[in-house]
C-alpha cells in the first residue's frame, strides 16, 4: 500500500511568447501575457527587450490589459 501517495498533476508546457532582455549581463524575461506595456523594458536592469519564445509551463493570466 501506498499512504500519502498522491497522483502527481501533469504540467502542460508549450511553446511561449516571451520578452528577454537585451543586454548580454542580464538573463531576465517576461511572458508575453504578463508585460506591463507594448514594448516592454527590463524590470531589473532598464534595458530594452526584444521577443523570443521559450517552452514553459502554461500559467494563465485572467487580469491581461495588453
Amino acid at each position: 500500500m501506498a499512504f500519502g501517495k498522491r497522483k502527481e498533476e501533469e504540467i502542460i508546457e508549450e511553446e511561449t511568447k516571451v520578452w528577454e532582455c537585451s543586454s548580454a549581463d542580464c538573463n531576465c524575461w517576461v511572458r508575453d501575457n504578463f508585460k506591463s506595456s507594448d514594448s516592454p523594458s527590463c524590470p531589473i536592469c532598464g534595458s530594452d527587450m526584444k521577443p523570443s519564445s521559450k517552452v514553459i509551463q502554461v500559467v494563465d493570466n485572467p487580469h491581461r490589459s495588453y
